[in-house]
């Protein structure tokens, strides 16, 4: 074991010290008044990267962003963005827990300019920015058109129960034999069927006035004919089915908000922020490239997905007593305009006079009702 205070790698630093290139070098250093040489420690394979590359290992790097910089008061609305790293339990199928909550840091509102970030944000952080001049919500919901006649009706109805009898004779085989429970369970269709069909008033011969257009229906098709069911009966006997039509819930839908900022620097430190914001927003959006996993052609066989954006509208540092609120989101379009004004302009330090920052941003999840349950504080979401 080596002393106290001597690196282990303290002989390859002997020998480089000792070495005709490290002489070599000091001579050419003190000759142009450049520091000397010093020796490096090698790279581990582990952390060697192939050019071009990033490390895989997931980077943190949290703080605040803001534009404009005007002292936030506690009666300042803006937009608050946080920026979440997005983790997923291994065979999840279903959302993650927590997802969709609206889990927001109330105490940013009360950052100063002093203590604002000075690199960009990675997978953490906040950026503040003005409440957007086109500040609206909405939500949908699809339905779809449904029919069902009545003859669709009561055989959905028989395969229903033949179901339910075929399930009863599976159970009840042990104690009554295969035999009996086949027997039972063809008893009881018969009479389903018979209970439906030909004990219900019209319907046997409305059933068989349906085989027989729909036969003819089919045999015309042979000829080139394109007559349907529905349009023989109306022609024959002057009557269709009663399709039943209704309208049925379908599915909900997810949200989407789109922004557009528009942002004119008026210092070096505001042009400062501007860039920043812009870089994060971008990097935070990628998808990230897992090298982990192994390298197919200089990437990764799998991309992990990107970080999660939550929003808020804020008053000073509580939620906003009135606009509405958002789910979790991923941020899904990000374009920026550097020529705002219409043409190329900027200050002496090359930042542009006036940019335009566009953004897109979906929900995770749908909306539903026991989202509404918390208060009524506010239009909810």
């Amino acid at each position: 074991m080596l002393p106290a205070g001597i690196d282990s790698n303290y002989k390859k630093q002997e020998e480089f010290y000792a070495s005709e290139k490290y002489q070599t070098g000091a001579k050419e250093a003190i000759k142009n008044n450049q520091p000397l040489p010093k020796y490096e420690a090698p790279k581990s394979e582990s952390n060697v990267t192939t050019k071009g590359q990033r490390s895989s290992k997931s980077q943190r790097r949290g703080g605040v962003l803001r534009y404009p910089l005007e002292a936030l008061t506690g009666v300042t609305d803006y937009l608050q963005i946080n920026i979440i790293e997005y983790k997923r339990q291994p065979n999840q199928l279903t959302r993650p827990a927590g997802f969709g909550a609206n889990t927001l840091n109330s105490a940013v509102g009360g950052t100063t300019s002093g203590s604002l970030a000075r690199k960009s944000v990675i997978n953490d952080g906040s950026i503040l920015l003005q409440v957007p001049s086109n500040v609206q919500d909405g939500n949908a919901v699809n339905f779809g058109d449904s029919s069902m006649n009545t003859l669709v009706g009561a055989a959905a109805g028989v395969v229903g129960n033949v179901m339910k009898e075929g399930g009863d004779a599976l159970a009840n085989m042990k104690e009554t034999g295969l035999s009996k429970a086949l027997g039972n369970f063809g008893e009881g269709v018969k009479n389903d069927f018979t209970k439906r069909f030909e004990n219900s008033e019209g319907l046997g011969q409305a059933a068989q006035n349906f085989m027989n257009a729909k036969l003819t229906s089919s045999a015309l098709g042979v000829f080139g004919g394109n007559v349907s069911t529905q349009q023989l009966l109306a022609r024959q006997q002057g009557q269709i089915f009663n399709p039943n039509l209704e309208l049925l819930f379908d599915a909900p839908t997810l949200r989407s908000f789109t922004f557009s900022f528009k942002m004119t620097p008026r210092s070096q430190q505001e042009a400062r922020q501007c860039k920043l914001i812009i870089r994060s927003f971008k990097q935070n959006m990628a998808p990230k490239a897992n090298l982990e996993g192994g390298q197919v052609g200089g990437t990764g066989i799998f991309l992990k997905t990107p970080n999660i954006f939550e929003l808020s509208y804020k008053r000073g540092g509580r939620d906003h007593p009135f606009l509405h609120k958002f789910k979790q989101c991923f941020l899904t379009n990000f374009s920026v305009n550097y020529t705002a004004e219409g043409t190329h302009t900027t200050y002496d330090d090359s930042t542009p006079v006036s940019m335009t920052m566009d953004m897109t941003f979906k929900e995770i999840e749908p909306i539903y009702d026991t989202d509404y349950k918390d208060s009524d504080n506010s239009v909810g979401f």
